[in-house]
């Protein structure tokens, strides 16, 4: 018999935090966080006593002090007599552009290496897989050193392409010229510049430029109310109308008038004198670590693709062949976007993983964020602490932003149940 007349819930007794799952969870989630809380604290406690033994404090002062020292690479206007802070914020965009430019190339490389791998030529799929075994099993920074090597040895110096028959030649339809003392690439150029908008501490942006990004956000909106628009169309009529001429005019259009009006075109480097004039000197230490980055990181997403293929089934590309697809058409069309879900999220981690690679650049006197903030500046003014922490806030940030796109994308890809 049941005893009608116990309380339905028993009252509370200390003992029940541990023998009562219903608070067991909950304890040792209390205890482990005063745990961890406790150990910070102790770190911290134990780092202010060490720094006040040494008579040092912790403060971010030091970035406003002169920095007085050059920079081969500069994106933005920069001296030796600017700050600390302007130099941490040159070497945080030559971060970013290095890790920009190699997540794109590393990309188009993994995919091509990745599908190469599976072809039935046997001589292809070889070739492909002595470079992915060759790039995924030698370190990183071997790689950039022997890319650096080559530029610096082997290439020829300016004055080589001198002359009516100069010993070296220019390549890419006589626009670019590898030396060994820099990369000399085409850069655009206006002939009707309509000048600059001053921020301020010497940060000005281009109205031109700033016409460019405007136009291009307009023509995203606008393409997206014309598919919206198609759709509502098919939901009342069955049949949805053609736009993709519409979505192409919007894109395109603006922009193209706008390269018209202000005469934007390139600008080919030219030799005058010792050195190449014109275009854009590109240091070897960015062509080095950009080109390593890429083919060592595009050797690991060759891998992801070629497992993103296979997770796919085989009975997909026997239908699209049934329907007459050829291989080529049926690799774009049927295969790879279903492999996009399987490829998605191991790539996060390699793009995650180039960007904190970029941290080799030093190696070949790229300065990047590691370069100044966590190298001339720290060794000259000795906050090592200082420096660190920001520069591990900086690399955070970066990796919570790339995750957060990338699972965006990612949430975009993957399989829509019902």
């Amino acid at each position: 018999m049941t005893d009608m007349s116990a309380p339905a819930n028993p009252p509370f007794r200390p003992s029940m935090l541990i023998y009562d799952r219903r608070y067991r969870s909950m304890t040792f989630q209390v205890i482990v966080f005063i745990l961890v809380m406790a150990l910070a604290w102790w770190l911290v406690n134990n780092t202010i006593r060490n720094l006040a033994a040494l008579g040092k404090d912790f403060n971010f002062g030091f970035l406003w002090q002169r920095a007085g020292y050059d920079i081969p690479q500069t994106p933005i206007p920069y001296t030796s007599d600017d700050t600390h802070f302007r130099a941490a914020v040159v070497g945080l965009l030559n971060t970013l552009i290095v890790s920009i430019l190699g997540c794109i190339a590393a990309t188009f490389v993994g995919i091509i290496a990745g599908v190469a791998r599976l072809s039935n030529n046997w001589l292809i799929a070889r070739l492909m897989t002595v470079y992915v075994e060759a790039f995924r099993n030698v370190p990183l920074l071997l790689w950039i050193l022997i890319v650096f090597a080559v530029f610096t040895e082997i290439m020829p110096p300016p004055n080589a392409f001198r002359g009516d028959d100069p010993a070296a030649s220019m390549i890419l339809f006589d626009h670019v010229a590898l030396t060994n003392r820099y990369t000399a690439i085409p850069t655009l150029a206006m002939t009707n510049d309509p000048g600059s908008l001053d921020l301020g501490a010497r940060i000005t942006f281009n109205w031109a430029t700033i016409a460019f990004v405007l136009v291009l956000i307009g023509g995203w909106f606008v393409r997206r109310m014309i598919g919206a628009w198609a759709q509502r169309v098919q939901d009342q009529t069955g049949s949805r109308p053609t736009t993709w001429w519409m979505s192409l005019a919007v894109m395109t259009v603006p922009s193209l008038l706008l390269i018209w009006f202000f005469g934007l075109h390139f600008e080919a480097p030219e030799l005058r004198g010792f050195n190449f004039a014109g275009g854009l000197n590109v240091q070897n230490g960015l062509v080095a670590l950009w080109l390593a980055l890429t083919l060592y990181t595009g050797a690991f997403i060759a891998e992801i693709v070629r497992a993103g293929i296979l997770a796919v089934s085989r009975g997909q590309s026997e239908a699209a062949f049934a329907l007459g697809l050829r291989p080529g058409r049926t690799m774009n069309l049927v295969i790879l976007p279903q492999a996009l879900r399987v490829i998605i999220p191991p790539l996060i981690s390699q793009y995650l993983n180039l960007m904190k690679n970029s941290s080799l650049a030093i190696a070949v006197g790229y300065m990047d964020i590691k370069g100044t903030l966590g190298g001339t500046t720290l060794n000259q003014t000795g906050r090592e602490l200082e420096s660190i922490v920001l520069m591990m806030g900086v690399y955070l940030v970066l990796s919570l932003i790339i995750s957060a796109g990338m699972n965006v994308f990612n949430s975009r890809v993957k399989l829509k149940e019902r």
